[in-house]
């Protein structure tokens, strides 16, 4: 069994023997449920998955006062959900797809929290698509292979499954999936949807640990002929988030040569974290908020090295309230290490989407363009323009998306002649109506009307 789907579960912890002990009302069901959560944590997988089911708490006095109530409680839970998912396929990927499908039902529910731990599909597919794509020849199409992808703040792990799906499906292969989670319940969401996705245990890798203090000892190799290298790093940092930047992180090697992002806002931080670990061949795409692009001071500082070395190639502008945890709008920054063009490409995607009640929507045609426009870097008026690095120098390296398109839509030119023309017809339409307004009015024996009050 390990061979063929790398685990094994035992039969009293199959969903079937649980399902029927809670059918009968068993008095061991609380017992075994726990029996087997130990068992799959420690012994089901090649790895071990410990904590997997740590925010699972079978001895929560919500469940029941005493061990028995308890025990009764989860036999009528575990029953619905027996009769719910009676005639529901074990196809691997619909199993996938219906979890993913309830933590976004979650999300929807969670305002904004929700930010912690779920990027919406829409977005993630547009980032998935991108880093897919030929790193220096985008038009080519998708590359073969994916040895190592990396989401370092990586939620409940969408991301990073969209980016395998969308290789795959298009007749690539992906090496081994990495991602990183400060948040402990989050991190087990992320482990959870692996596995349900059908992600054999030996092709991902997602630590508990926070990305800005790099707490994972396989990125903190300092020989850098050892250093780890991804060929596709992806991204839904928090927007904005306060962190405590001290002497020893201006001193760490991410931030050394570019300097430490501001105490109120860490975006640059998340972004030289990723990009630190991208390979000379890699795709780097993050979404960030708009602040970036513009904003001064040590921001001003790094965004400019980053331009002045040749790593940023696109910015891409997004519609606001996309998100459910914030209504602000946001951008995308995709980075290389090694890119051709000597310019940047600008895509201000912001006025085409379709508006909803609670959030925002980009429709499929939304994101083919997005996709297309960066995939072969054409240029259209009003929505997307290749920037030469002489221009961005100009504009101090600032890259506010409406300094390089347009928006604004042309005035009407009026005619002046023909609409002094239109007025003379209106009067004369006047003075008739109100002659033949006046001659019915005679006829009533009424009083004429002002020829001033028609007009």
């Amino acid at each position: 069994m390990r061979l063929k789907v790398h685990y094994v579960v035992e039969p009293p912890y199959l969903w079937s023997s649980i399902a029927e002990m809670a059918r009968t009302q068993h008095l061991d069901l609380l017992q075994t449920l726990a029996n087997g959560f130990k068992y799959i944590e420690e012994k089901s997988f090649a790895s071990t998955f410990q904590g997997l089911f740590s925010e699972i708490n079978l001895h929560s006095e919500k469940l029941g006062k005493k061990p028995a109530d308890r025990n009764e409680r989860l036999c009528k839970i575990i029953q619905k959900i027996a009769e719910g998912i009676a005639q529901f396929s074990t196809n691997t990927d619909i199993l996938g797809d219906a979890y993913e499908y309830l933590i976004g039902q979650f999300a929807a529910g969670s305002g904004k929290k929700a930010g912690e731990f779920y990027t919406p599909q829409q977005i993630s597919s547009i980032l998935s698509a991108i880093v897919t794509l030929d790193s220096q020849e985008p038009a080519t199409g998708k590359k073969k292979k994916l040895t190592q992808v990396l989401d370092f703040a990586c939620g409940s792990g969408s991301l990073l499954l969209n980016v395998r799906k969308q290789l795959r499906d298009a007749g690539g292969t992906i090496g081994k999936i990495y991602g990183q989670e400060k948040n402990i319940t989050t991190y087990n969401l992320a482990r959870m949807n692996m596995l349900l996705h059908g992600v054999k245990d030996t092709e991902f890798e997602i630590h508990h640990g926070d990305s800005l203090l790099n707490e994972w000892d396989i990125l903190n190799e300092m020989n850098p002929a050892k250093k780890m290298e991804f060929d596709a790093v992806v991204a839904n940092p928090p927007f904005s988030y306060r962190w405590e930047p001290n002497d020893a992180l201006g001193e760490d090697f991410r931030f050394k040569s570019y300097g430490l992002a501001p105490k109120s806002a860490a975006d640059f931080a998340f972004l030289l974290h990723g990009f630190h670990f991208l390979s000379d061949s890699g795709v780097m795409a993050i979404i960030l908020p708009h602040g970036v692009l513009f904003r001064g001071g040590a921001e001003a500082r790094i965004r400019t090295k980053l331009l002045k070395d040749g790593h940023i190639d696109t910015v891409i502008g997004l519609p606001a309230n996309l998100f459910f945890s914030t209504g602000i709008p946001v951008c995308i920054l995709v980075l290389k290490r090694c890119k051709k063009p000597d310019d940047v490409l600008f895509i201000n995607a912001s006025e085409h989407f379709e508006k909803g009640k609670r959030q925002n929507q980009l429709l499929p045609e939304n994101i083919e363009k997005i996709v297309s426009t960066y995939q072969y870097r054409r240029e259209e008026k009003r929505y997307s323009r290749r920037v030469l690095m002489e221009e961005i120098e100009k504009n101090d390296y600032n890259l506010n998306i409406s300094r390089y398109i347009s928006t604004a839509k042309a005035e009407v030119e009026i005619d002046i002649k023909a609409v002094n023309t239109e007025l003379v017809d209106l009067e004369n339409k006047i003075v008739e109506v109100t002659s033949k307004h006046n001659k019915f009015l005679k006829e009533l024996g009424l009083p004429p009307l002002p020829t001033e009050t028609m007009k």
